[in-house]
Parts: C-alpha cells; structure tokens; sequence
C-alpha cells in the first residue's frame, strides 16, 4: 500500500494568465474499473494517454490529476522543446553514442508534439525557429567553445553569433558569444497542454483537481481519491518529481523551485528596440544563467533563480523578493526598457536527479513510470510518454529502447541529509555565473 500524506498546492501564474479562462473536468467520484489509469496530465501523461487511446480505442483509459490541467510544470516552464541537448564540458568522443540516442528522444518528443499540435489545430505559438545560446561572463563564454566541437562532430545545424550579431538579433549588448542552434522550438506551455487535453481521444476520461491519496496492491490495483475509487489493471504514473507523494523513486528524484516575470505587453517603439526577431529564445550557456524569451505577443520573459525548497511553489511574498533579481537580470539586459514594467511573476518545479539521468519503465507489478527530465521536459516528456504507453502495452521500438537505456540514478540521501545536500547542489549551479544571471 502507498498512501499519499502530502497536497498539491498551486497559484496564479504567469503563462496561464495570458489565456482565456478555462472550464476544468469535475472531479471524480463513485467508483470506476478500467483496464487503464493514468496519473498526471502534464505534457508526459498527455502523450501517454493519447497514445494508449490510440492502441486500445475500445478501452476506458482513465486519466487523473491532482490539480488543473496547466497548473503543475507542464504549464510553468519557459516554452522551449529542445532538439538537440546542450551537454557542458569539453566534447568527448566516446560519448557519441550517449548523445545520439538522448538527441534522438529529443527529437522524437518535438515530432510527437508538432504530430498533435497540427492534427488538432492547438494554438500555443509553436515555432520552429531554433533556440538561441549566449554567454556574456569568462565561464560561459568557455563553454561556448565546447558547446561548438560538439554541434560541428554532431553534424547539428547552427550558427555561430558574435556580439555585434547578438545585439542585432536579440536587442541586447550584454552576450559576448553565443550560437543560434536550429533544431529546437518556442511555444506557450500552458496553451500547449490546454489543448491537448481537450483534444484527447473519446475514450480518455479526464477528471482534473482529483489526487490520488491512496494506493493498494492487485490485482487490481485500487486507487482511493477524496471522493472515489478507482479499481485497474495497469497504473502508468507521470507525475514527475511528484512521485515520492505516492511512494516512489523518494531517493532518486526531487524538485528544484524556479521563478521567473513577464513584461507587460510592449510597444512598437520598445518592441523595435529589440533587434530583427520577431520573437526569439535564449538559453544561457552557463548551467545557472538566465533563461530570456520575447514571446510571440511581445512580452519579454525572464527565469533567473532556481533553489531547493522541498519542491514548494513560492509564496506571493517569496515571488516578490525573487523579483528583484528577475528585474535586475532585465534591466542589464535591456536598459532600454528599464521603464518597461512586469505584469505577471510566478515559479514552478523541475524534476531533479542527482545525475541529471531520467526515469522510464516499470517501478511494480502493473506500475509504470516516466519522468525526471531535469530542465528538459517538454520535448523529452512527449517522447517518454508516447514510448511509456507502448512500453506498458507490451510494445516494443527504437524510441523505447532509448528510453530503456537512461543511466541508474544516483540515489539521494534521506532527510535531513536530503535537504542540506539539495540545497548545496543547486547553489553550485550559480557558481561563477557572474552576468549571465
């Protein structure tokens, strides 16, 4: 048995205040026996159920979770799906074959997306222009000069930026290096998962704001939730670094809290301050730098702080203080806009692991599990989710090999030790990042 003791806390936050409201599914109640269960509708559950629809169009596939769809990571990170993953260190040959197969799920993550985004019509500002790496500090700009051997052995399509061709692109004279890597797309998260989930197949019974508390062995499994039960034969968990509240991976996988502003909306005049782009990403080239997007609206974005707290949201007066950082990363920046103010601030969790590996495959009898992707979810979500489905149905592929072969995890120690050493880790990824914060 694995009972759930912890909530599901959640806020306003930034992207899904951009949108029209949305009408959530009711909550589940009475019982239900399905063959089917999955837990977690964020971008991994979302493919996953789409996926198991499509191989068994005559089963019930019953989809919870614990909140509104958009409202955990899924609806809360900086809308980038990676194609290709930027490995820091000097290039090292003999990992070619580790790269390939990551790169591999990558990829197959943005097609499984790009697949649903147009069979369905889902507006959520996709674009495939590429994702732009910069550096402006000595250890980025290091990194810039391993990032390249890596994109030219790799044979990955980019362009090498100087300053002066940063500033012409991005509005800002603050890099002094970077690179335009051309795999890789922009998007609006939240919009992406509001309408998968209300594109999903006839046969998916989505019921949001439904946590499961409870968790009994089978056959059949049985799930208890506040107001009901749920009795299946195969349980497919996609929650993330959530999934030590149902028993799982507690010393394998944690949260690291992000947070991040919007600008208000800006003008022509501040828009044409901002270089020849209509719109355009920047990863920093340093692990703790700041992540910066000019959204297809005309909002500048700006993520810059990242710490443990338990995998906790910040409290509204947490964010506050936090956005005295986020306002000095913009204003460094884009002096220009110094006069610009922010509208909307919010923070959200990533799935951490000790090793940066992640996780794919069976935990218990009739029990599977994805996540773990460590900054990287949307465009590794989608393909761990479409593999996982095929996975637990007896399936057998490429994609799930790759997904099979992800490193064992390093195993985290137990709190208090859990805490202290979380907390190091994640204060390690600001060392030396100077002005790319």
């Amino acid at each position: 048995m694995y009972r759930n003791r912890n909530t599901y806390p959640t806020d306003k936050h930034g992207w899904a205040a951009l949108l029209p409201a949305r009408s959530g599914r009711p909550a589940l109640t009475g019982t239900h026996r399905v063959p089917w269960t999955v837990v977690g509708a964020g971008v991994t559950g979302l493919a996953c159920a789409q996926r198991l629809a499509e191989l068994h169009p005559d089963d019930e596939i019953m989809f919870l979770d614990a909140r509104l769809v958009g409202q955990g990571a899924s609806g809360r990170n900086s809308g980038f799906a990676v194609g290709i993953t930027h490995f820091t260190g000097p290039f090292d040959a003999r990992q070619v074959g580790e790269y390939r197969r990551i790169n591999r799920i990558n990829q197959a993550g943005v097609d499984t997306l790009r697949g649903q985004i147009s069979s369905h019509g889902i507006d959520c500002q996709w674009s495939e222009k590429g994702i732009h790496y910069a550096a402006a500090d000595q250890p980025a700009i290091r990194e810039r000069d391993n990032f390249l051997p890596y994109l030219e052995a790799m044979e990955i399509a980019h362009t090498p930026l100087d300053a002066g061709m940063l500033q012409n692109r991005l509005g800002s004279a603050l890099y002094q290096t970077g690179v335009h890597v051309h795999p890789g797309v922009l998007l609006h998260p939240a919009a992406l998962v509001h309408g998968l989930a209300d594109s999903l197949p006839g046969n998916v019974a989505l019921y949001e704001q439904s946590p499961v508390l409870t968790i009994y062995p089978g056959p059949p499994l049985t799930l208890e939730l506040p107001h009901g039960k749920v009795l299946t034969d195969k349980l497919i968990l996609t929650t993330n670094y959530e999934a030590a509240k149902l028993g799982f991976l507690r010393y394998a996988l944690t949260g690291s809290t992000l947070s991040g502003s919007f600008s208000r909306v800006l003008n022509d005049e501040e828009f044409a301050s901002l270089g020849q782009l209509s719109e355009w990403g920047i990863l920093s080239l340093h692990g703790g730098g700041a992540t910066v997007r000019l959204t297809a609206d005309h909002r500048i974005c700006i993520r810059n702080t990242a710490e443990y707290r338990g995998a906790a949201l910040l409290s509204d007066q947490q964010l506050v203080k936090r956005q005295a950082i986020h306002r000095a990363g913009f204003e460094k920046r884009f002096p220009q806009l110094a006069h610009v103010p922010f509208e909307f601030a919010w923070s959200g969790v990533e799935g951490i692991s000790r090793n940066s590996t992640n996780f794919f495959g069976r935990q218990r009898n009739d029990i599977y599990f994805a996540g773990g992707y460590n900054g990287s979810g949307v465009s590794k979500g989608a393909a761990f989710g479409l593999a996982l489905a095929e996975y637990a149905a007896g399936g057998q592929s490429a994609l799930i090999e790759d997904c099979l072969a992800s490193a064992p995890a390093a195993l985290i120690p137990p709190r208090p030790f859990l805490d202290l050493g979380a907390l190091m880790t994640v204060r390690a990824r600001f060392k030396g990042v100077g002005q790319d914060r």
